[in-house]
């Protein structure tokens, strides 16, 4: 009989635990609807306190547990400027910080120096005219990594269905809720400096490799156009007929090279946004048609003057004939 017992206190036990943790993590919101829109920002204009990193994503705990320390009252933001699924992890860049005022409210200037005596930088960020948001209820210290692995997946998807240019992505934790904001105009804005100068090493750096490229493509260029002319020139002074005989030879090989660029041009073209690929795919069906007819009439230009001669030849006959 106290076996029993044992054994029915235990499942209770194990049954209210497990009914505990089924209504934390509903409280945390674990069944809460993610709608994603695009309209009106749900913040103004803000100032705010903030840590500029680069590293894994998962390490900002430490940092919003900074700020929280300097200053437990404001609210925390974060804003994360690439895509942890196409950028390496250690190379991601993100901010951390607080927010010091909203709207036309200054910043406390005591407030101000606390953070800066802390590390802490001072940006404004303005009102953006438009955005792609989300809220997700923020009860809990599990709502965080319950936002985290149902909000941005949602937010990638409502992105790319309609082809936005949204970024760079900001959490805002405000009250009850976690506001996802993504800007679609102004996105600069939202660079802080340490961002814009990583950026413009960035574009200085792949300006260089873009010069080497060039110049080696050039050099290339160069050579073989010396090699094709030494060959050329030998084929001239050998047979002089086969030349006269041959008359679309140089043609062909105008083609050849009006060919690798096109190639070229849509390989670069490839690296663009969807919608860019799916107008060219409908142009290139015009472009095809256009093509041949081009083909066509420059084969008729290209009759021998022997052939144009007959012609003239024949139809003066059938006048004459007429007369």
């Amino acid at each position: 009989m106290t076996d029993w017992l044992l054994i029915g206190l235990f499942a209770a036990l194990v049954t209210l635990l497990l009914l505990t943790l089924f209504g934390f993590a509903v409280y945390s919101g674990i069944f809460s609807e993610v709608v994603v829109s695009a309209g009106v920002p749900p913040i103004g204009n803000i100032t705010v306190a903030y840590k500029f990193q680069v590293g894994p994503y998962g390490d900002c705990g430490r940092l919003f547990t900074e700020g929280c320390s300097v200053s437990p009252k404001l609210c925390s933001i974060a804003v994360y400027y690439d895509n942890p699924h196409t950028v390496d992890p250690e190379k991601c860049r993100y901010l951390v910080g607080r927010i010091l005022s909203e709207g036309d409210e200054k910043p406390s200037e005591q407030v101000v120096r606390m953070f800066l005596k802390y590390g802490f930088k001072i940006f404004h960020f303005p009102a953006p005219s438009h955005v792609v948001k989300a809220t997700f209820p923020y009860t809990t210290p599990l709502s965080i990594h319950l936002a985290v692995n149902r909000v941005h997946p949602s937010l990638d998807t409502y992105i790319k269905e309609r082809k936005l240019c949204a970024h760079p992505r900001m959490e805002i934790y405000k009250g009850d809720q976690i506001y996802f904001i993504c800007p679609l105009a102004r996105q600069g804005d939202f660079y802080v400096p340490e961002m814009k100068e990583l950026e413009k090493k960035s574009r200085a750096a792949a300006e260089i490799e873009d010069a080497q490229t060039d110049t080696t493509g050039g050099e290339t260029l160069s050579d073989t156009s010396s090699v094709s002319l030494e060959i050329t020139t030998d084929s001239r002074e050998t047979s002089v007929a086969t030349s006269i005989l041959s008359p679309f030879t140089p043609g062909r090989g105008r083609d050849e090279v009006d060919n690798r660029s096109e190639h070229s041009y849509s390989e670069s073209g490839a690296s663009g946004s969807s919608f860019e690929e799916l107008d060219l795919e409908g142009n290139n069906e015009g472009d095809g048609m256009a093509g041949l007819s081009a083909d066509q009439g420059s084969a008729e230009d290209q009759e021998t003057p022997t052939a144009k001669w007959t012609k003239e030849s024949i139809a003066l006959e059938k006048e004459k004939g007429e007369e």
